[in-house]
Formats: structure tokens, sequence, C-alpha cells
């Protein structure tokens, strides 16, 4: 947004209105501005008398009394909203629906959102989901909730607006990509039950799971869906697979030790995250242990703009150990860690704590991950990415990976694309 023609305008105002002051005695009182230090002249230490002083404004001059209940919360949300759009302060009711979403169930609409450069985003709508269902799409913006207006700096109100008791409804106001008017969705909230992991055979014993988020019981169940492909023969042995898909578009991330698991699930050994912050407990590395589902057969990852956090993670770790070849489209660029942090009265704190680094040192933060072979994505499969295909064999991303599974080499453009395993 230009904000020069907001500023000059509201300059030229302001000069009217003080000259019509000086008509009407008692309208506008201009106030003598008291000289603050910025420190304390004693202790040296940061000084809080600006923040003092606006609080004593308020609780005299505001128009309406202000509950001193108020004063304390609104300035911790103040304060934190202004470190970074993964930072927050978590009432009670935010907490818990976090807490919920981690463990795989919720009641609402079924949409990950991020604050991202003024706008409240849709990062992914959750298989499934209400939003899904009705044609929300990642990367839409959230102009409304219930026809009032939403702001990046109120990203957890926001959330918990479009939450709430199953059966009833929200109205939300989006705006898109090449849309004149903002898309107007009336969604009946639900149980959204984040059923993270699904997986189907292909041709040919090759398999595809999807993981649409990182939650706890994700690892599990990415275990028994492996097992699941593994089909039995006539004699009851079961067979390998030869190759699989694994499809992280819009996968906007969750748990991070989830998303270790899964790229453990793959790895015999090796760094697989590595973590840096300023206390020791910011700064962490997490590697692999023995056993590889696969038992090395090749993976392709599928990964897209919507590709964010943990799911970045499991990418460009499967990358740098030559495991996998990724591809589809740039992921989204979330490098950092949020550590949940429990305050009293059930309120926490979801704090900002490190920047994480893929194996090779690499850190994806604002940049994401480049692709080993892109795919871009036409406008009518975008949409429907949002609640992907019954069967994978209809999306064409999963038959151009698989393809590549089968004989390694589409061509010319793909042939120059060689896999991370074959540059080691």
């Amino acid at each position: 947004m230009i904000r020069l023609p907001s500023i000059l305008l509201a300059a030229a105002v302001g000069a009217t209105l003080g000259f019509g002051a000086a008509q009407v005695p008692g309208w506008l009182r201009p106030q003598p501005v008291a000289a603050v230090p910025a420190r304390d002249a004693q202790s040296g230490a940061p000084s809080h008398r600006l923040l003092d002083e606006v609080v004593g404004r308020i609780r005299r001059e505001y128009v309406e009394p202000v509950p001193e209940s108020t004063f304390d919360e609104a300035a911790v949300k103040g304060v934190v909203s202004n470190l970074d759009p993964h930072s927050a302060f978590l009432d009670a009711q935010a907490y818990d629906e976090m807490r919920a979403t981690t463990t795989g169930s919720y009641s609402g609409v079924g949409i990950e959102v991020s604050a991202e450069q003024g706008r409240v985003v849709v990062v992914t709508p959750i298989d499934g989901s209400p939003a899904a269902r009705a044609g929300v799409r990642a990367g839409d913006v959230v102009l409304a909730v219930d026809d009032r207006p939403v702001t990046p700096d109120r990203l957890e109100e926001t959330i918990a607006r479009m939450r709430g008791s199953a059966g009833t409804q929200v109205r939300l106001a989006v705006g898109r990509a090449g849309e004149p008017e903002p898309l107007l969705f009336t969604l009946e909230r639900g149980e959204v039950h984040v059923h993270t992991v699904r997986a189907a055979s292909l041709p040919g014993d090759y398999g595809y799971v999807r993981i649409s988020q990182f939650s706890d019981s994700t690892p599990d169940d990415l275990v028994n869906a492996l097992a699941g492909l593994m089909h039995a023969g006539p004699a009851g042995v079961t067979h390998p697979l030869r190759g699989l898909v694994l499809d992280l578009r819009g996968n906007p991330g969750g748990v991070l030790e989830s998303a270790v698991s899964v790229a453990d699930t793959f790895l015999d050994e090796g760094l697989i995250v590595r973590a840096d912050g300023r206390t020791p407990e910011a700064r962490f590395e997490m590697s692999a242990t023995r056993g590889d589902a696969l038992d090395g057969e090749p993976l392709v990852v599928l990964v897209d703009g919507g590709s964010a956090s943990g799911s970045e993670i499991v990418a460009g770790a499967l990358r740098d150990h030559g495991r996998a070849t990724l591809m589809g489209e740039r992921t989204f660029g979330k490098g950092s860690v949020q550590t949940v942090i429990p305050l009293r009265d059930g309120q926490a704190l979801k704090l900002t704590t490190s920047l994480y680094y893929t194996p090779s040192g690499t850190s994806i933060h604002e940049r994401g991950l480049e692709p080993d072979i892109v795919i871009p994505q036409l406008d009518d499969e975008r949409a429907a990415s949002a609640a992907r295909p019954a069967s994978p064999t209809k999306d064409s991303a999963v038959l151009t990976a698989l393809q590549y599974l089968r004989d390694r080499g589409l061509g010319a453009h793909y042939a120059a694309a060689k896999p991370a395993s074959a540059a080691r």
C-alpha cells in the first residue's frame, strides 16, 4: 500500500483543524509534552515511563472508562505482534484451540492463515474441511469475517472468530488474484478432523502418500500407510515398493518433532535439521536413526508455494542427503521455529526462538526451496489442489512424478535436472 497520499491528507486535515481550533476555544486543546528520558537515570535499565505516561492519559482522559485488566493484555499483545508474523500472545481460548489443532481435531472452517505484508493470507485449506469443499484456495486474502474487517496485527483474534461450535455459520470475504470483486463464502463450521496422512497405490508397485500437515499422530499414521501400500502376494509375501511420491503441497508445517520423524522414516543416518537461537534450548540438532522404510528405493517429494516450515525441513533434509528429488514449485520460505511457552491463567506465548537450517547449512527463511524439477500448476489445477483428487492418478503432477520414478528421464528437459543423489 502506498501511504504517502494518506500522510499528506492527514497533515492537511490537521492544519485545517488547527485553524478551526483557534476560532472555537476548547475544541482542540494542545497538551504540553513532557520530556521523558529513554533510560532510568539510576539503573540504566530501559525506561517504561512512556508506557506509564500513555496508560495514565488513557485512565484519566479516554472517552470511556477502561477496565484495568485490559492494559496488561493489550500491552503484551502489542509488543509480541510487532516482533514477527509468527509470534503471538495466546489467551486461554486460543491456546486450547492450538493444542486441539496439534492433536488433530477442532471445530471451525479448516484453513491455515498467515500474516504477510499487511494482509491475512490463506496458506492452505485443510483437506476435507468446510473451506476446502467450498473452494477457498491457498493464496486467497481474508478481508472480513462475519462482515468485520480483519487485520494482520490481530491474527489470533481472526482465527478465533472463524472457529466455533459445529453447525454454526460464518461468513468469509476473500480477495483473489484475477478477481475484481471480493468473493463471499458462507461456511458451516464442522469438526475438522485433521487426518494428516492419505495413501494410495500407483501402477507398477509404486506408492503415493500425501501429508497435509504435521500433528502428533503423523509419524505413526505414515508408518501404517506405508505398511498398507506393501500389498501381499499370492503366497502371503509382502512386496516392497519400487518408489514413492511424497506429496507435501499445501502442507503449512506443524509440530517440529513430527516433521523430523517423517524425514527420519526415509533416512538411515545423518543430520535432519539444525536450529540456532539465543538460548541453549534454542540451539539444537536432530539426526536420523537407523532404518529406511523404503530400503533406498527412489523418492520424489512434491512441493509448492503452500509447502512451509515442517514441509521444508523434510524436503530439505531428504534432498541434502541425496535421498529425494524435489518436484513442483518454490516453497513458502518459513525458516523459523516457534516455542509455545505456557503462562499463568491458561495463557501462552508463541515465540520465535530459532532459525533452522537444512543439513547443508542452507536457511530457507523468506527464500524457500527451489525444486530440482519445476512443474508449474495451471490456475484450474491450483483451484483443485485445495481438495486433492480422490485418486492421485488424476493429478498431473503425481503422474509426472510417477513417470520420473519409472524411467528417471522424461526427455531433454528433465534429463538436464539430475536427482540430488546423482550430483554427490
